[in-house]
Order: C-alpha cells, then structure tokens, then sequence
C-alpha cells in the first residue's frame, strides 16, 4: 500500500499536494509552475531557464549568499530546473528544517528582486552552460534532433535559449515574463517524507494564497512533424545519430504500452537495439531509444555514436530493428522481462523522496490528481504484444521520420539513397 497522499487547493488557485512517508526523516519539497520554454515566443526563447538561475540571486530579505547559506547551515540541498512545458524549485532537508526550508523556498518564490547587478553577474554562467551543452555532442545533437523534428516551434528550440537572448535579457523582461506565466492556477506545490498535510499547508499556504490572478495563459500549439534529413559538420571522433518518428502524449491512454515498446526497442542492455548494434556486432559504445512526451504530443527517438565508416549500417540496423518490431508479434516472454524490468524501476524509484515529489506534482499538474503506483502497475502488467504492435505500425510511418546527424558527416547524398529504399509495402515497411 502506498503512503498516504492528501491535496489542499487554495482560494487563488494554488494546489498543495503530499504525501506522508512516515519512515524517513527527510522531507522533499517542490514549487512548480506549469510553464516552461515551450510557452516562450522566439524573442522570449531562454527566460524560463534564466529565472531559474535569477531565483536563487537575492530577495528583499536575503543576499545570493545568504540563500546558499542558510541552506546550507541546515544540511540541505536545493536546486532548480526547466523543462518545455515546467519549472521547478525545489529541496530536501531533515524533517526536524521543514520549517526552515519552506521559508526559504516561499521567500526566493515570491520576493526574488531579480537585480541588474546580479543578472550581469549570472548571464556569463548561462552563456558557459550553453557552450558546455554545445561541447557534448550527445546532448548536443537532442536538441538538433528536436528542432528537425518540431521546426519552428517552442518545442524544436533550446530550453536554454540563444547567445543574442542570453546577453539581452535585463530585469524588466525577467519580471514582466515571471508576472505573465507564475499564476496561481499554474502553481502546484508538492512535498514528501515525514511531514504531516495540514501543517504543511499552514505554514507555506497563507505566503502563496497571496499571489494574484494573472490576465490568463497563452493557448500551446501542438506542432506538426517535420520528417527531414540534418546533417551538421563538426569535428568529431564519432558520427551521432538520431532518428525521431511520431509519439505519444504523456496523458495517452496508450502510454503504458509506448513505455513498453521503448523498453523492448532500446530502453535497457537486452533490448533489440543494445543486443544488435553494440553487443553483436561492436558498431556503438552507447546506442538506445528514447520518449519525449509533453501534454499534447511526443516523439520517440533512438540514438547512437558510431565511428564514421559505420554510420550508414548504423543506421540502417535501427530502421530494420524498428521495422522488426512493427511486423512480427511480440514473444510473450520478452514483454514479460519489458514489465518485469518497468515495474522494478517503478518500485525502486519509490523509495527516493525525490522521485515521490517529483510523481505528486506531475500527477497534478497533467492528471490535476493524484495516480496511484499501484494503478500504473495494473496498466503495465494489461499491455499485451498486440498492443505493442499496433503501437508501432501506429507511430513508424516512412514518411514521418526525421534523421539528424552530427560530426565528420559527408554531403547529404550519403543518406539520401538511404531513405529513398524505405517504401510502404501493405501496411508496413519495407527496406530493400
């Protein structure tokens, strides 16, 4: 049985959501906003994620060094994070500093001044973790493959904005940004560990019940696919790859069985691809599939890094894995380890307060309530191999695939011939 979880809405909007863990003796602590890069416009593009960093720069009460301090003082440990779709600002510490964390976290919430002197201070830090993601091709080329795959849409740009943004960006559109987006019906406040729900909501409900209705929120665009070929030159030692075909939402009914199929294509070290591509035949070092789900849409994508040479085979071993699992029914004893292997991850997650934090929130902020783990697991262990099949023929169609590569690439022709040979036979796929 689950810990108990319990919710408090307040008059403004504001959801509190816990759940007790009466064993630990620690609480985790989130503040999140339903809204993130997606929700930029072009000229916006990067001020989710340099809020994040200017939270954290001083308030009216408390210096930059003093919000560090007191936390640390405490044994605690705080960070924030943006994503395309949410913000998050969050802690842990003892349950013996709750009361001390929430003062901290509502305070940087609520009163940060985001002052000129410390965004010039910060704007440097940013412009170097841009750099320092441009410097890892392997996070690098998601983003490229993002943007192939969505264009020109929030979701197909960098969380972290562009250099022209970054070195703009000054106090007034900081503070106008944060009014227009932190609105109390996009605030959830979630908590886990040892705490008790009601005294939670009495010492940080009365700070946020504070905050003001803004004038409304602008409508998200769901995106069309961009099926296309990017081939980006860079001096490197390997070729990356990523290929990306249509997803699913993350509220898809559907979904279970999407996470499934990820597991059974590349998702873990016997999956078909690790088992194909780096243990059969050495091709990669680091090759699987991946999900990027958001509230109205997805993408499913695989990637691998492989030396120059083998890079059409590459590719052409991930197309035929992903054709395989499209046309032949699945073995029953493989979907068996898939959710074996899914429900492990599931149940050790479970036992990080982090990760209980992280699954209250979410669950309100795309479900607006609490789902059970129980619940997920009776879904999971439902899947059948039929369901993974028709979610494949579903999502790999030939023509709404993008191919992204980045490193000592040649000339688009390489792999022009390629995907020329990838043409509907019946209702699937064929590669010639």
């Amino acid at each position: 049985m689950e810990p108990a979880t319990s919710k408090t809405v307040l008059k403004n909007g504001v959801r509190i959501s816990t759940k007790r863990i009466p064993h630990v003796r620690s609480v985790s602590m989130g503040v999140w906003v339903n809204a993130g890069a997606r929700d930029e416009t072009l000229e916006e593009n990067g001020l989710s994620h340099f809020i994040e960093h200017m939270i954290f720069k001083g308030t009216a009460r408390r210096s930059a060094f003093q919000i560090a301090k007191e936390f640390d003082a405490i044994g605690g440990h705080t960070n924030a994070f943006t994503t395309m779709e949410s913000t998050c600002y969050h802690a842990r510490v003892t349950d013996a500093h709750l009361p001390t964390m929430i003062d901290i976290l509502s305070d940087i919430f609520l009163n940060s001044v985001f002052d000129t002197l410390e965004i010039e201070r910060e704007r440097p830090v940013i412009l170097q973790e841009l750099g320092m993601v441009e410097d890892s091709p392997e996070e690098y080329i998601h983003i490229l493959s993002g943007n192939a795959f969505w264009g020109d849409n929030p979701l197909g740009r960098s969380i972290l904005g562009t250099r022209e943004n970054i070195s703009r960006f000054d106090s007034g559109s900081i503070k106008a940004f944060f009014k227009k987006f932190y609105q109390p019906d996009r605030i959830v406040i979630a908590a886990a560990g040892n705490l008790e729900h009601q005294c939670f909501v009495d010492q940080i409900g009365p700070a946020f019940e504070s905050i003001q209705s803004g004038n409304g929120f602008p409508a998200r665009v769901i995106p069309d696919i961009h099926p296309e070929i990017r081939m980006h030159r860079k001096k490197l030692e390997q070729v990356h790859v990523c290929i990306g075909a249509k997803g699913l939402a993350l509220t898809d009914p559907k979904r279970f069985a999407f996470s499934l199929m990820n597991t059974i294509l590349g998702g873990n070290m016997s999956s078909r691809l690790f088992q194909e591509i780096r243990e059969k035949r050495g091709f990669a070092y680091s090759v699987y599939s991946f999900i990027t789900s958001h509230a109205d849409t997805g993408m499913f994508g695989v990637y691998a890094a492989c030396e120059p040479k083998k890079t059409d085979e590459v590719v052409s071993l991930i197309l035929e894995e992903m054709n395989r699992l499209k046309e032949s029914l699945l073995d029953g004893a493989e979907l068996k380890n898939a959710k074996e292997f899914t429900k492990g991850g599931l149940l050790l997650a479970s036992e990080s307060v982090d990760n209980q934090m992280v699954r209250v929130a979410q669950s309100e902020i795309y479900f607006d309530r609490i789902i059970s783990l129980e619940w997920i697991i009776e879904q999971i262990e439902a899947v059948s191999p039929d369901q993974i099949t028709r979610l494949m023929k579903d999502l790999f169609e030939p023509d709404r695939i993008s191919l992204t590569v980045l490193g000592p690439v040649s000339p688009k022709k390489q792999f022009d011939g390629l995907f020329s040979r990838v043409s509907r036979a019946g209702s699937g796929i064929a590669l010639s």
